[in-house]
Parts: structure tokens; sequence; C-alpha cells
């Protein structure tokens, strides 16, 4: 099973961008559907993008459409989430996963994202 550390979370204003990695380990990560989510505290882990194995048909959450950027390195076995304009909505905990069969059964131990207003 793939392992999976994200990184590059931080404390931000409003309006600023960040780039978040999630670093895959210990199985073919070229063949696994890839995604990020998030947890604001006191809410459920809600889904923010996807992407497939091959790095095509990137898909978003309505509330970060046309804000973040999902990608993936198969080379360098990595997944970025480019996030731009940040909202102090966007403030949570962000988790890489990776999409076997039917669910998504490996999960990193997430990163903290804060914006301020």
């Amino acid at each position: 099973q793939v392992q999976l550390v994200e990184s590059g979370g931080g404390l931000v204003q409003a309006g600023d961008s960040l780039r978040l990695s999630c670093a895959a380990s210990g199985s073919t990560f070229s063949s696994y559907m890839m995604g990020w989510f998030r947890q604001a505290p006191g809410k459920d882990r809600d889904f923010v993008a996807r992407i497939t194995a091959s790095g095509g048909s990137p898909y978003y959450a309505d509330s970060v459409k046309g804000r973040f950027t999902i990608s993936r390195d198969n080379a360098k076995n990595m997944m970025y989430l480019q996030m731009n304009s940040l909202k102090p909505e966007d403030t949570a905990v962000y988790y890489c996963a990776a999409r076997g069969s039917f669910d998504w059964n490996a999960w990193g131990q997430g990163t903290q994202v804060t914006v301020s207003s």
C-alpha cells in the first residue's frame, strides 16, 4: 500500500498563495488516482480535488474551482495542490489520499493551512 506525507501548509493572509505537496512511497504511485481533502475544525472531511493516475481529468469542488490546481509528477512520486486567492474559509487540515479499487484507502497525516483575514 502507498504511504503518503503532506507538506507545505502554513499561515497566510487572505489573497495569498500556497503550494501543498504530497510525497508517496511504498507502492506504484503512478497506478493510483490521487486526491486532496480538507477538514475544518468541527466539520467533516470534504473533497477538494482529484486527478487520474496518468495526471489527466482534474476535478474540483465548486468551492475551490478556478483558485486551486491539482497536479502530479509520477516520475517523482509527487502530487501538488497550488492554492491561489486563499480565503479564510479555506482554513483546514489538508490531506492527500490515494484511491484503491473501491474507495480512498490511503491517507497522509495532514498539513495545516490557516488563512487570516
